[in-house]
Parts: C-alpha cells; sequence; structure tokens
C-alpha cells in the first residue's frame, strides 16, 4: 500500500529535488504543508521532520471527479518528505491501491495506474 524509499540526501534537499520532479512530471504541487514545523510551533517535542507535498495532474483529476464525485475527498495526491531516525525517506501511499478500496470502476482503475507510475518516478528521481 506505501512506497517508500530511502534518500541519502538531506531532508532539505530531498524536498527541493521533489517539488523539480513533480513539475519536470507534469504535475502541479498545489501545496506543502511543513508538519514537522507546524507541530513543534505548537508546543508538540516532535524531533522528526516532515514535509506533505500535495500535488495534481488536473487531467487526471478531472477523469477521477467525473467518473465519481465523491473522490474528491482522496485527492489531491500526496508524496511526503520525512526523517525517520536521522535517515531521510520519500513516500506515497499508492493510488492503485487506494482508489481500488473506494470504487471498483475500471476507468478509475487505469487513472490510478497512470498516475501512480507517474509519482513513483517522482519519487524516485527525487531520491
Amino acid at each position: 500500500m506505501y512506497y517508500i524509499v530511502d534518500s541519502s540526501k538531506t531532508f532539505e534537499q530531498a524536498s527541493a529535488d521533489l517539488d523539480a520532479a513533480v513539475k519536470r512530471n507534469g504535475f502541479g504541487v498545489l501545496h506543502v504543508h511543513d508538519l514537522g514545523n507546524t507541530l513543534r510551533s505548537k508546543g508538540q517535542a516532535f524531533t522528526e521532520e516532515c514535509k506533505v507535498f500535495e500535488v495534481c495532474n488536473p487531467a487526471q483529476a478531472a477523469k477521477v471527479l467525473s467518473t465519481d464525485m465523491r473522490l474528491n475527498m482522496a485527492l489531491p495526491c500526496r508524496i511526503s518528505v520525512f526523517t525517520e531516525q536521522g535517515k531521510t525517506k520519500i513516500g506515497l501511499i499508492k493510488p492503485v491501491q487506494m482508489l481500488s478500496s473506494l470504487s471498483q470502476d475500471p476507468a478509475l482503475a487505469t487513472v490510478a495506474r497512470e498516475v501512480e507510475d507517474k509519482t513513483i518516478l517522482m519519487v524516485n528521481e527525487a531520491k
């Protein structure tokens, strides 16, 4: 269900490289949630780093929504750069498995596969 890779890069470099890979592959970065800083700003003793990139390909999102509007709750896709015990990782929840648990429509399976292939490619380029 998860696709997670280890990176030899710093958290900051992996984050910058993911941003570039997303754009290079025809997706846009809608927002980046810096969960580490948010938790620390709320008084939590959180030592790890975590940025969640909300990414979207408008054409693919339109296909999903025109098939089943309820799936808006599963969009946009998220790719995370995070640290775990000092090691940088990049990962995502695989769209094929996620969408297949929400819908059995074969058209959605095709879109999910295309998106999954692209998002895994982005992760691998950024690692």
